[in-house]
Parts: C-alpha cells; sequence; structure tokens
C-alpha cells in the first residue's frame, strides 16, 4: 500500500506542511509506504489546453501529455492507494502552484460527458485535502471559502469516487508578531489558537490519514 502527500505551501516547515505530515504519519500506522512532494519545488505549469488527454485513439487519451516536473508526481497515481493534497488559503483560494496541478491531476481523466464522468478506475485511490486557514470558521464561511472547499471535494469525488475534506482555521501565520503590520490579528488569540487547536487538527489528521490507508487495504 502507498499513499503520497502533495504540499501546496511555499513553506515546508509551517502549518500546511505540519499537518499533512500528521496525515502521512497516520496511513504509515496503516503500514503504507509515504512520500511528499512540495510543488513549490517542481518547475511546472498547469493544463495548457492542448487537449491532447482528449483526442479520440491518441496516445494520450486519459493522460496529460505535458512533460515535466508534475510528470513523475502524476504517473505515480497508477501505483499509490492513497492521495492527500494540502494546501493553504490564499485570497480565498489554493495556492496557484496546487491550483495548476489540480488541472493536471483531475481534467485528463474528465469526460466530456453529461453528467460529467471519470476515466479513472472506480474505486482505485482514495483522496483527502487539507486546508489551513489564517481565517477563523467564521469568517471564511462569511467570505465565501467554502463555497471553493466543497467545489473541490466535488471534484475529487466525481474523479476518484472518494474524498475526505479537513480545515485548520485561525492558523498562527508569522514567528513574531511584533514585528508584523497585521492589527486585525490578536496575537494572544492567535497563540491560544496555536497551542490549544493546532494539536487537534494534526491529531485529525493523522486519523484521516489512518482511515484512508485503512480503506485501501
Amino acid at each position: 500500500m502507498k499513499a503520497i502527500g502533495i504540499n501546496g505551501s511555499p513553506r515546508k516547515k509551517w502549518n500546511t506542511a505540519t499537518i499533512l505530515d500528521h496525515a502521512m504519519q497516520g496511513a504509515a500506522s496503516l503500514g503504507a509506504e509515504t512520500e511528499t512532494f512540495h510543488l513549490y519545488d517542481l518547475d511546472f505549469k498547469g493544463c495548457v489546453s492542448c487537449f491532447a488527454c482528449k483526442t479520440k485513439d491518441g496516445s494520450s487519451y486519459g493522460r496529460c501529455a505535458r512533460q515535466d516536473d508534475a510528470t513523475p508526481v502524476l504517473e505515480k497515481l497508477d501505483e499509490v492507494d492513497v492521495i492527500i493534497l494540502a494546501s493553504p488559503i490564499y485570497f480565498g483560494t489554493v495556492t496557484g502552484e496546487m491550483r495548476s496541478f489540480m488541472e493536471r491531476l483531475l481534467f485528463p481523466y474528465m469526460t466530456y460527458t453529461d453528467p460529467p464522468g471519470s476515466l479513472f478506475p472506480s474505486g482505485k485511490l482514495r483522496t483527502g485535502f487539507i486546508y489551513t486557514l489564517g481565517a477563523t470558521e467564521e469568517l471564511a464561511k462569511e467570505r465565501g471559502f467554502d463555497k471553493h472547499i466543497v467545489l473541490n471535494e466535488m471534484l475529487l469525488k466525481m474523479i476518484f469516487g472518494v474524498s475526505e475534506t479537513l480545515c485548520s482555521y485561525d492558523t498562527y501565520q508569522f514567528d513574531d508578531y511584533s514585528k508584523v503590520y497585521a492589527p486585525r490579528w490578536d496575537p494572544e488569540q492567535k497563540a491560544r489558537t496555536r497551542s490549544e487547536v493546532f494539536p487537534v487538527d494534526c491529531r485529525r489528521a493523522f486519523e484521516m490519514g489512518s482511515r484512508l490507508a485503512s480503506a485501501s487495504r
């Protein structure tokens, strides 16, 4: 059994990477072989609308024809059982790198039918998506961030059949709030959330990883 994690954050040792690591630990606790990829280390682009993945009888039908640093990661879908995506929310959506990766991950398998279908083998892959947000849950809903999160889960379920979502809200953004002009945030409240809530979210991520791995055995 194999599980891969996709870190869509530019930071490798902060909220998103940390909570994703706990999810990978959860999968490993069930015997999964795990590997994590950091998208900001890769040189790739999103979909370029070449439609090679949609060309009848083409050599890349149902596959992304682009060749770059994302290609080896996408090719691993043939051999893995679990994939967990993780991204901070920037300006109401996932990072640009994660969005580009999602285009390459999802579009080749989507059929232009009504309703849309999937070319990916049913039941072969279980997916999860972890989001970290500087905003509180209430503010995220007020700004409509939740609609983007719901849409991503719908797309993952449409293509792969199974997906879970985990959101970690009100995350600690800076090492030292006194050095940053950010008067909208209460440093003491942020510190409390970091010490009291974030560990709970990490445990939930561990449980997500183990649950997805368990269902794949």
